[in-house]
């Protein structure tokens, strides 16, 4: 008997892996990954060490490039691409804290034909169709024409 067994402090595991999952035609997943409650549109690729939570949707043709964290409440459209170390994030710490209540968390929807490039931060915003967020973007805001944005906060360049 191990000592966590002895004192009763056993760690419950959840563990990684696909589960509730509806996918779409013709998607490619490399393991690791962590995908649960979500819907996975045709032709799609997600990246190893990647993390799609539930109620999350995902449009047909889109590529999740490794080590990307998408959470709750967030939906991407059609020909998407979303570069490596992507974070989306549903909290806006409205309480100046963590919201523990997922009544709190807010959306994020990410037009078509999107690029998120590697490392950007994305909060509960809303990304129109054909834009192009930077390496290392944050975006604060809404971006409501298409461009390409960066910077922290992002910011239109073009």
């Amino acid at each position: 008997m191990s000592q966590a067994e002895e004192t009763g402090n056993v760690p419950r595991e959840t563990g990684s892996g696909i589960r509730d999952v509806v996918f779409g035609k013709e998607v490619h997943i490399v393991q690791p990954c962590n995908l649960y409650g979500c819907r996975i549109g045709n032709n799609c690729f997600i990246g190893p060490f990647s993390e799609i939570q539930k109620d999350v949707v995902i449009g047909n043709n889109c590529r999740i490039q490794s080590h990307s964290f998408i959470c709750e409440k967030v939906t991407i459209g059609d020909n998407c691409f979303i570069g490596h170390g992507v974070m989306f994030i549903n909290d806006s710490f409205s309480n100046n804290g963590p919201a523990g209540d997922p009544e709190l968390w807010k959306p994020t929807c990410i037009g078509s034909h999107v690029s998120i490039g590697s490392n950007a931060t994305i909060l509960p915003v809303t990304i129109c169709d054909t834009a192009v967020i930077g390496a290392g973007a944050v975006v604060t805001k809404d971006i409501l024409e298409p461009g390409v944005y960066a910077g922290n906060p992002a910011v239109k360049l073009r």
